[in-house]
């Protein structure tokens, strides 16, 4: 084929009717330095390519006349049997001739606990104990040299009933083992799985995660490839909290986890990062690199994913590619064309340049990634975000990483599990089946999963409950030993002993995503004076029992984007307890810092009205008055603060009671004007004397 110039790997490839990755592997091979689909091969390298791909498919059609050329001397048999019955057929005849050395092999119970009890003696100094994983009662007992009797009371004290053969957990047993003095080590033990072996031979879309600064375009970039109204939608155009959604091009499919921009959601970006695949960096072209496009870039390149920068907005004048380039290249991001392994974007939203481009780079580096699973067995995943529907109840949004999720499935997530009644898609459509990376609406969960907890299927509903029961008593028990303590009491503890102040503050979101944000916000609150402390959060409206958490912790409550039921407003406002409802996560840290400052006592400060010196004494009926001169400012009757200095010694701080002009009451008396002056439970005047009146400002108390 004739052309022009140079041509792209990605577009040989297609014409080749090959994969990107395997041109790129061929290049390699023959000792081409080719880095993405995106390089440029000439007219040498395309001839490479193509004699050796003729090269490796004669090879395959040799091979494949080799092995008819075999298969027609050996006769077929006459009938198939199915894979699992040769399987059995197998194991019945090994056990017809070794019988008695397989029985033996199948005790592997005896042999562990031996292990167990040899590796105990060995390490008795040290006081470790290494478990397999669950024990009895019974079996912890021998492995610590504790009778049973005392592993229960220990047991009952932590409110926990066992009987001795009951299974204890591994949580539950390092509590135990904690109390007896004992570290516990997670035994590694080797063991034949029997169950098929699945197959990874799934290829997932890749899960993408579009990053960088507040206003960068990323939600406008997303709304462009999806076609929707997503950023019209989010309050002040600030994306509120994470969505996943799922796109086709070429064929293929691509799932978006849209993480906020505001570096108040850092926790959240941290977690989409940790599920996705691909980063694409965004940032504005005008603009370049801020404080969050490098935070966004560290978490990243802390779970070890690809990045794609887009340089956003460059359908304006102004736009600057090199400049971006430049600014991340001192953070390690190199663009492919400067020798680097980064592809840099070039895109505007607003005009739909560029999207394809960063689509077809998107497939390009996922075909690199070589991004396998499997559809078989139990599905899996991760809880992307969860909440409470009016409609639907507690629903979670789930994106499922190996295997098929279905209705009907039981589904244990964190501390609680369902049975799926529906599943709906990004579009809120009802699927019947989520396969691997797939984000999916789930309905049923019997209270609302964690943003961040893993899920997975299991094989029926009592074993779900088991488990989620007793993951709960691990909970109540941590709780019972103190791991997690009232907020209330310490910060009653800290401020007797004149400790930091702290605000004691409840928090209610619409869901764990924002919550978690504003957690995590709010947590990162460093100042020398006063400390937010969050003494209870959670989902939904506001309730009573939340109103009379604050108040027990002289504390306040905080809802975003709920509302407060009519019996919390009233016990509210009979018990003068704040509550503030936000929409934007910004304006609620703002006003967070206002009620901190509240805590503080308060500053203020004395501003000098006026001065009059005293010239004689008189006396009257009601007692001394002062003769005084005004040599400065004015004298106010209603002055909040009066002090009388002599000798320059402050020897009185009050208020006056009277003041006159002649005979005359005033209520103020300008300087070169005399005036009679009485103080508040004062009566030792004395020629000389000075008498100041004082405005007290009050000032709002800094944070630091």
């Amino acid at each position: 084929m004739n052309r022009k110039g140079p041509i792209q790997i990605r577009e040989l490839a297609k014409e080749l009717g090959i994969t990107v990755k395997t041109a790129i592997e061929l290049l390699r091979e023959g000792g081409y330095d080719v880095k993405s689909g995106f390089n440029k091969v000439n007219k040498e390298m395309e001839n490479y390519l193509r004699r050796r791909l003729d090269e490796e498919r004669k090879e395959v059609q040799e091979d494949i006349e080799k092995k008819k050329q075999i298969y027609q001397k050996i006769e077929p048999p006459k009938k198939k049997v199915p894979r699992r019955f040769q399987q059995k057929q197998i194991k019945e005849e090994i056990k017809k001739e070794e019988e008695k050395p397989i029985k033996q092999a199948v005790k592997p119970k005896p042999k562990v606990k031996k292990e167990i009890k040899e590796k105990v003696e060995e390490t008795q100094e040290e006081k470790i104990i290494e478990i397999p994983g669950p024990l009895t009662v019974a079996e912890l007992s021998k492995i610590m040299g504790k009778s049973p009797s005392e592993i229960i009371k220990v047991l009952f004290d932590l409110d926990y009933i066992a009987t001795i053969n009951q299974t204890l957990s591994l949580d539950i047993i390092e509590i135990v083992a904690e109390h007896f003095g004992f570290k516990v080590k997670k035994q590694e033990i080797k063991e034949e799985i029997f169950e098929e072996e699945l197959e990874y031979d799934y290829i997932r879309p890749p899960i993408v995660t579009i990053m960088g600064h507040v206003d960068h375009g990323k939600t406008t970039l997303l709304d462009k490839i999806r076609n929707s109204n997503v950023a019209e939608k989010e309050e002040g155009r600030i994306t509120q909290r994470i969505g996943a959604y799922q796109v086709e091009y070429m064929g293929k499919k691509i799932t978006f986890i849209d993480t906020p921009g505001h570096e108040a959601f850092t926790a959240m970006r941290a977690r989409g990062a940790q599920i996705t695949d691909i980063v694409i960096l965004v940032v504005d072209g005008r603009e370049g690199v801020k404080e969050q496009t490098i935070e966004a870039l560290n978490h990243a390149k802390a779970a070890g994913v690809k990045i794609i920068v887009a340089i956003t907005k460059m359908d304006l004048p102004d736009a600057n590619p090199d400049m971006v380039k430049r600014q991340l290249s001192e953070h390690g991001l190199i663009p492919e064309e400067w020798g680097g392994n980064t592809l840099f974007i070039q895109v505007s939203a607003y005009k739909g340049i560029g999207i394809n481009d960063l689509l077809e780079a998107i497939l390009i580096v996922s075909e690199e990634l070589d991004l396998k699973t499997t559809t078989k067995g139990y599905a899996k995943g991760v809880v992307l975000e969860s909440k409470m529907d009016k409609g639907k109840g507690p629903v979670a949004t789930l994106i499922v990483q190996r295997g098929i999720l279905k209705p009907g499935d039981i589904v244990v997530a964190g501390y609680t599990y369902a049975r799926i009644r529906a599943m709906y898609n990004d579009f809120g459509i009802k699927v019947d089946n989520a396969y691997p990376s797939d984000p999916v609406l789930v309905q049923g969960f019997e209270e609302l999963p964690r943003a961040g907890d893993k899920f997975e299927v299991v094989g029926d509903i009592n074993k779900a409950r088991e488990i989620v029961d007793e993951r709960r008593k691990t909970l109540k028990i941590q709780i019972s030993r103190g791991e997690i303590q009232s907020l209330t009491k310490k910060i009653q503890e800290k401020i007797l002993a004149g400790e930091k102040k702290e605000l004691a503050i409840v928090i209610k979101a619409d869901n764990y995503g924002t919550l978690e944000a504003i957690k995590d916000s709010i947590s990162k609150m460093e100042f020398e004076k006063v400390k937010p402390v969050i003494i209870h959060s959670g989902i939904g409206d506001i309730t009573e029992s939340d109103v009379m958490l604050a108040e027990a912790s002289e504390g306040i409550v905080i809802g975003f984007a709920v509302k407060i039921d009519n019996r919390a407003r009233s016990y509210a406002e009979s018990k003068k307890i704040p509550i503030k409802i936000h929409r934007i996560i910004y304006h609620l840290l703002d006003d967070l810092i206002k009620f901190m400052q509240g805590v503080l006592e308060p500053e203020y400060k004395e501003e000098l009205i006026g001065k009059a010196e005293v010239k004689a004494v008189f006396k009257t009926k009601v007692g001394k008055v002062a003769g005084c001169y005004v040599v400065e400012g004015k004298i106010l009757k209603n002055a909040e603060k009066v002090k009388l200095i002599r000798e320059n010694n402050l020897v009185y701080e009050g208020k006056i009671e009277s003041l006159r002009h002649f005979q005359t009451d005033v209520e103020e008396v300008s300087a070169g004007m005399e005036c009679g002056i009485r103080l508040v439970n004062w009566n030792d005047y004395k020629e000389g004397d000075i008498i100041e009146v004082y405005r007290v400002l009050k000032i709002t108390p800094k944070l630091v």
